[in-house]
């Protein structure tokens, strides 16, 4: 197993970062485009693990799928919802957008369909979706658990109707149920009952939708009405940075002191995981914003970190994030209203109350809460990483101002961010 050593810094930062586009709208522009009529074109698109997963699924459906690796631009010819592949094994790995997104598109397109993943993937509920799929006249089933994927899709439709989530246990689950309602044969009715998880990305989804020429209705993110059928337009579609892989560098400065910029996202951002940069201020921060940056200062000499208690319901892929950045505040950060992230690519809440422990913290879990006291000092580490790129991106964070965090199976970053401590690296050298 390869191992990063993070190396701390005695300076305080000044850098201005771009990081590659967001995963979350890649993989909902690729799946639109793919239902689209005609060939679209994607510019600044994502390339990582699960994007791939994504874009090799959509060439076994038959889809054309043309990537310009090196401008990050990819040409998608849709078919208007009818799968040129009529029969396909279609791989996710552990990408829940290729999963969920996946799913509830190949009900439509009337072949028969398997999507499988890697044994994590197994183990994530998608029982609410099939549900949900089954309600408008879907024909899926299971191979092997019920509730859980692989699941099998044959000679599938969607009539129309109304379907019911009872505090889903993501939002992809709705998103992907949304993506797929214009190619209904009636118009499709969602309503939500309970707790609407990461709110943000269902706006994100209708957003998508809107871009590609499709209209939907939404009372406060828990009804939704898709007038159908409706067919989505080919288009060209800038996919903006990853607000979420963001988080680490604007938490960078937080930590360490300085000032750090990340480039091409700001207050016109799509993405809910900007108001990130509106937790480290009320931390301490001192927070600039345009329309297409976000830069996050701090004097460490005279604005001291303070503990927070906050609700990340909306943003929860910004918890790991936080949750380090609490190991340098003054008194107990809670992080509330997170439940979502046992379900996640680990059990997150498990993975860090173990990794924070193993540097001192003083950490108290709930079923959908984490209490963090920091320690005087932290202590030297190996953290383990879970398979999940956000354990790793999060806890470098940790060595920054820390010697000896060391961050096993770094690898793992490849699923949203590859190149992700090359520019770690970068922006401390700037």
């Amino acid at each position: 197993m390869s191992v990063y050593d993070v190396q701390p810094i005695d300076h305080p930062l000044n850098a201005r970062v771009q990081v590659p586009g967001s995963k979350s709208l890649t993989n909902r522009a690729f799946v639109t485009a793919a239902l689209a009529r005609g060939e679209s074109t994607l510019r600044g698109v994502l390339l990582s693990d699960d994007t791939r997963y994504m874009m090799d699924a959509l060439r076994s459906l038959g889809v054309p799928v043309l990537l310009d690796e090196a401008s990050c631009v990819a040409k998608v010819n849709g078919h208007a919802g009818h799968w040129p592949n009529t029969e396909a094994d279609l791989f996710c790995g552990n990408a829940g957008t290729v999963m969920r997104f996946l799913t509830a598109a190949c009900a439509v397109g009337g072949g028969r369909y398997q999507l499988d993943g890697i044994e994590r993937m197994r183990q994530r509920p998608i029982g609410d979706l099939i549900a949900a799929l089954r309600d408008l006249g879907a024909s899926v089933g299971y191979s092997d658990k019920d509730g859980y994927p692989p699941v099998e899709i044959v000679n599938s439709s969607l009539r129309g109707g109304t379907v019911r989530f009872t505090s889903p246990p993501s939002s992809q689950m709705v998103s992907a149920i949304l993506i797929a309602a214009p190619n209904a044969r009636a118009d499709v009715m969602i309503d939500i009952a309970g707790d609407v998880v990461s709110q943000p990305y269902l706006a994100m989804t209708l957003s998508v939708m809107e871009a590609f020429g499709v209209s939907a209705i939404t009372e406060d993110y828990r009804k939704f009405i898709v007038p159908a059928p409706q067919y989505y337009q080919p288009t060209v579609y800038a996919i903006e940075p990853d607000a979420s892989n963001a988080t680490y560098f604007l938490a960078a400065s937080a930590i360490a002191g300085g000032s750090v910029t990340v480039e091409g996202l700001g207050s016109n951002s799509v993405q809910g995981d900007v108001g990130f940069a509106d937790v480290l201020e009320r931390m301490g921060c001192t927070v600039q914003r345009t329309a297409d940056a976000i830069t996050v200062s701090r004097q460490v000499a005279t604005a001291p970190l303070q503990g927070i208690d906050v609700d990340l319901n909306a943003m929860p892929d910004t918890a790991q994030t936080l949750a380090v950045v609490a190991l340098f505040a003054q008194g107990v950060t809670t992080i509330r209203n997170v439940a979502n992230l046992r379900v996640k690519e680990t059990d997150r809440l498990t993975a860090l109350h173990n990794e924070l422990t193993k540097l001192g913290a003083k950490v108290t879990m709930q079923e959908d809460s984490l209490a963090i006291e920091p320690p005087r000092q932290l202590q030297p580490a190996a953290i383990d990483t879970y398979d999940d790129h956000r354990m790793a991106m999060s806890f470098s964070l940790a060595g920054l101002k820390s010697p000896g965090v060391h961050i096993n199976d770094p690898a793992c970053v490849n699923k949203t961010f590859p190149d992700y401590f090359q520019r770690f690296e970068a922006m401390q050298q700037a």
